[in-house]
């Protein structure tokens, strides 16, 4: 009982500091905030917003589930540094897309997210405005009473898709309360999310169409909506076929009918549709189809975000709205002032737009005069989001090179199949070193600036032949490039996804129509051939094509449950790039990424246990979530 008061008091405590110090209001005495210096000014209710806001579980840059500061005291350079969800995501373990130098995430221990805290703040949010028409006139009132409605779907949104069902508090409770009225049951899986539907259609109803940026409209409360009953449709139709049994199953805190799913397709359908006419696909440079998809991640006047979380160099780091590490842990050190590169995207990744033409018909590798060649016809999406060898960056050349072979007289086949040490390359950890010798007029280098190198312990240098390029601020001088200082924003809910929701709940309805033509909008954008007919896999390779390192298709495989089998003793390759020197040519080889990682996901991961110590406090949250 002592420890549940000491954390609604906890709370309570910090919503007053932080509303005194972000308005510095004048009142005596100042070490108490009553609920009138707060509610009595939209000023003083947008100050409390803003730290609900900064508490969303909106998984950007550097988002961190267990609540804690992204630096976290930890001083070395990485993807974040101390930030465990993205090192988490970028070990490659849970999609393929990326491989980064850290491994052993627990995937299915989770991190202990249990945002009660800021359900309470949201709470008391909307049993307070109410009372404080006469200062902000009812319209106000509505409007921010729509905003907290949404907030509050987004934190139960963030509950669900990790534990199921979960209890849904809709007032903020009394810390003098019965301990039995405080230690409340989950509810069910269902009704949770049909929970997350109505507070959505609240906000819907009740808030403007536009808002500050960095806040949320009615078109987001639609957006979210969409993202969120896809989800629920799947665990309806999906997870009624692989799923783990146990007691919270057979109570339904885990898992939804199956004859469920057509209403929450229908739901997710519905509600995308609202943002038509609303929003559009970005185009603003239509005849250079690279520099348009990759704009859209930096031009902040976008007509097609529709939710962003914004961030500031006069910020702690340590807070959400702090600057993040993207440009300088995403590019080689030779590229920035400070960072080290820490993610990698993967040949299978890469290869979802089709095969590269690695080989000749006779399994020869093809010649290229220079490694850019490689990427003659290839998606303008594609390049705009993956920066391939021979790219630029800020002015520098990505000479991603793997080593050297002094002739080369194999198939490609033959060549990656043989023991490392019958392998005829010249292989390296510097690249200062010249082959065959640095007095030879025309040595070459063995390994380029930006990889690959041999040492697995540079961490400058990428292991799969490639780096992100999305979201990356090429417009940024290499002097301004390291660790906390990038602000670019984090585009949560985009008309991109929207479209893809939107195609996947049509195509899960019988309407392959609808679902044609919002893949070929994006398709047309993204400089791809459009579709002339369409079915489910081709909308999900189009929404792992399109949302990549958005942090979305861990949650996919999740929902679509396939986890277990797209990651079952998973290996993933990088596109390794060697120059020929009796030839003058370069050649590139599929080949394991250099770590060698195995990744498994076992079916119990499709859910989260319920945190241990939220059971200590709580027992009457038993049963856990089967296999835990």
């Amino acid at each position: 009982m002592k420890s549940i008061k000491k954390l609604i008091i906890t709370i309570t405590v910090g919503i007053g500091a932080t509303v005194t110090s972000c308005q510095k209001l004048n009142i005596a005495p100042t070490n108490i905030v009553t609920p009138d210096i707060i509610y009595n000014s939209e000023a003083g209710v947008k100050s409390l917003l803003a730290t609900i806001y900064a508490n969303l579980p909106i998984e950007d840059f550097k988002y961190r589930p267990d609540g804690g500061d992204d630096n976290n005291g930890i001083q070395r350079p990485g993807f974040n540094p101390g930030n465990p969800w993205m090192n988490f995501y970028n070990t490659g373990a849970v999609t393929g897309e990326e491989v980064g130098p850290f491994g052993g995430m627990d995937i299915g221990g989770g991190f202990g997210y249990w945002p009660y805290g800021d359900i309470r703040n949201v709470n008391t949010l909307i049993a307070e405005l109410p009372k404080h028409t006469a200062s902000l006139t009812q319209t106000t009132v509505n409007s921010l009473l729509g905003e907290a409605h949404f907030l509050r779907a987004y934190y139960y949104f963030g509950l669900a898709k990790r534990y199921g069902g979960v209890p849904i508090i809709t007032v903020p409770q009394d810390p003098g309360a019965p301990l039995s009225t405080l230690q409340v049951h989950r509810d069910k899986e269902q009704a949770t999310w049909d929970f997350i539907g109505s507070e959505l259609d609240l906000g819907y109803q009740m808030m403007p169409e536009t808002n500050d940026a960095g806040r949320a409209n009615k078109y987001a409360a639609a957006a979210l909506k969409s993202r969120a009953m896809l989800y629920a449709a799947c665990i309806a139709k999906y997870g009624s076929i692989n799923f783990v049994d146990g007691p919270a199953r057979t109570q339904g805190l885990v898992g939804i009918p199956a004859d469920q799913a057509s209403k929450y397709f229908q739901a997710a359908f519905d509600a995308a549709k609202l943002l038509e006419g609303h929003y559009s696909l970005y185009n603003q440079t239509s005849s250079d189809k690279v520099k348009n998809f990759t704009d859209l991640f930096l031009d902040a006047s976008s007509k097609e975000n529709i939710f962003i979380r914004q961030y500031s160099l006069t910020l702690n780091v340590n807070t959400p709205a702090g600057p993040h590490s993207w440009d300088a842990t995403m590019s080689p050190g030779r590229m920035t002032s400070g960072g080290l590169s820490r993610s990698y995207p993967t040949l299978d990744f890469v290869q979802l737009w089709g095969n590269l033409p690695l080989t000749n018909g006779d399994g020869t590798p093809k010649r290229f005069s220079n490694l850019i060649d490689l990427t003659q016809g290839l998606e303008p999406r594609l390049r705009a989001t993956v920066y391939f060898p021979g790219e630029m960056l800020r002015g520098i050349a990505f000479d991603t090179q793997r080593g050297i072979y002094p002739s080369f007289n194999s198939t490609a086949a033959d060549e990656v199949t043989k023991a490392p040490n019958s392998r005829t390359w010249v292989l390296q950890t510097d690249p200062n070193v010249l082959y065959p010798s640095k007095t030879d007029a025309n040595a070459k280098q063995v390994i380029g600036f930006t990889g690959i190198s041999n040492n697995l312990g540079d961490d400058q240098l990428t292991r799969t032949g490639f780096y992100v390029r999305k979201y990356i601020n090429y417009n940024a001088a290499k002097t301004n490039v390291d660790l906390y200082k990038s602000i670019q924003p984090w585009i949560d809910l985009r008309y991109g996804e929207i479209l893809l929701n939107r195609a996947e709940a049509a195509m899960e309805l019988g309407n392959a129509a609808d679902a044609l033509n919002d893949i070929n909008q994006l398709r047309d954008r993204a400089g791809a051939t459009p579709y002339i007919s369409i079915d489910l896999d081709k909308v999900r390779k189009e929404r792992r094509m399109e949302l990549a390192f958005e942090n979305q298709y861990y949650w996919d495989l999740k929902r679509w449950r396939t986890a277990d089998v797209v990651l079952d003793r998973a290996h993933f390759k990088g596109l390794m790039p060697y120059y020929i020197f009796n030839e003058n040519k370069y050649i590139f080889l599929a080949e394991t990424e250099l770590f060698n990682r195995e990744y498994t996901f076992q079916k119990q991961f499709y859910y989260e246990p319920i945190p241990g110590g939220q059971i200590n406090q709580n027992p009457n949250l038993l049963p856990n979530n089967p296999n835990y």
